[in-house]
């Protein structure tokens, strides 16, 4: 069956994304040296980021606010005003960074949109996300953008039901296995896993190896040629 629509993820797969939020983290780590070890503050902010998904969502505002939340456990309420106003200016900058394409982005999109639908369907903040892709110069080439709190396989379900032919015949491209890949099989089409070398905690999964929907490349400068031989 030919594959019809192709859905992109956005953070880590054509931009970058976690390599910001690691410089913001680190500089977090900077800020609370003086009240706990780096790698405890790590597992405390993960711990916090966990929990706080459900609350906040994914993205910087978020993160910003798991950043305050642990510095004032940490501190057991000691935190100084202005360490707390530093992690709200650094997650401010981490809002305005400007936006670099990942290699083979802009080539693969505009090629694709050619001859197939293309999604973009990304989780995070609203306006951040519709700031970035404006940013990017890629939304000219997209039918349709969903920014979703989840991916889970009713989500692609009803995005590629929306913009195209149904999930089983769109294919899902991204840098996370947990939530561009398996999800995106378990709706009846294909992922394609395309790892950036960062990957947050919370994005790791094992791949479905051996899955007849299921493909890895090193880089978004194939994907057309693999997309070709799929049909």
């Amino acid at each position: 069956m030919r594959i019809t629509t192709i859905g992109f993820d956005a953070d880590d797969t054509l931009w970058h994304n976690e390599s910001f939020f690691r410089l913001t983290q680190a500089r977090f780590l900077d800020l609370l040296a003086d009240h706990a070890a780096p790698d405890h503050l790590e597992d405390r902010l993960l711990a916090a980021e966990r929990r706080n998904l459900g609350h906040y969502g994914y993205g910087v505002k978020g993160f910003t606010l798991s950043m305050i939340e642990t510095a004032i456990e940490v501190t057991e309420g000691r935190v100084p005003a202005a360490v707390i106003a530093e992690i709200v200016a650094a997650g401010r900058e981490l809002l305005a960074h400007p936006l670099d394409l990942l290699p083979h982005a802009r080539e693969a999109v505009e090629a694709l949109s050619a001859s197939h639908r293309l999604v973009l369907i990304t989780k995070g903040d609203l306006l951040h996300q519709e700031r970035k892709l404006a940013q990017s110069g890629l939304g000219a080439w997209f039918h349709g953008v969903e920014i979703v709190s989840e991916k889970t396989p009713e989500t692609y379900a009803r995005a590629f039901g929306r913009h195209g032919n149904g999930a089983d015949r769109a294919l899902m491209v991204g840098n996370s296995m947990k939530s561009d890949v398996l999800p995106a099989i378990a709706a009846g089409g294909w992922g394609v896993h395309v790892p950036h070398g960062l990957e947050w905690e919370l994005e790791r999964a094992e791949p479905p190896a051996g899955h007849p929907r299921f493909r890895a490349l090193p880089d978004l400068g194939q994907l057309p040629g693999l997309v070709a031989d799929l049909g």
